[in-house]
């Protein structure tokens, strides 16, 4: 496979958004992540992915997520990824965010009173 640079394609970013998302119940490191990125893009739209970027097909673009959460390691990643409704997605998640004393509630499959806090970076780009 070719080299990006050797073939003149250059990455550009265009936007990055940033956002938060908490599980309250259930200690899910994957429900906040999925929050923190449903968070990110829910107040923006693109139009500059065709009318600037000249893109053809949304698809086409590069979406990059970067998730800071407790507990990485149990992180879903194709469940956060789902949450983008387009482009070529990675994502990155690494240690961090943060744990928050709440409360258990057995009824809400609580099984211990910590809530989970993951902040997102999404940076979307675009190759020419």
């Amino acid at each position: 496979m070719q080299d990006l640079a050797e073939v003149g394609m250059v990455r550009k970013r265009l936007i990055i958004e940033m956002g938060m998302g908490i599980d309250q119940h259930g200690q899910e490191p994957t429900v906040a992540a999925a929050r923190a990125v449903r968070n990110a893009i829910a107040h923006n739209a693109l139009p500059g992915v065709w009318e600037v970027a000249g893109l053809s097909d949304p698809n086409e673009m590069i979406v990059e997520v970067q998730i800071a959460v407790p507990y990485p390691e149990q992180v879903r990643e194709e469940e956060v990824l789902a949450v983008l409704p387009f482009g070529r997605k990675t994502l990155t998640v690494e240690s961090g965010g943060m744990v928050v004393q709440g409360r258990a509630i057995p009824e809400l499959n609580d099984k211990n009173d910590e809530m989970l806090i993951a902040i997102a970076a999404v940076t979307v780009l675009i190759e020419n």
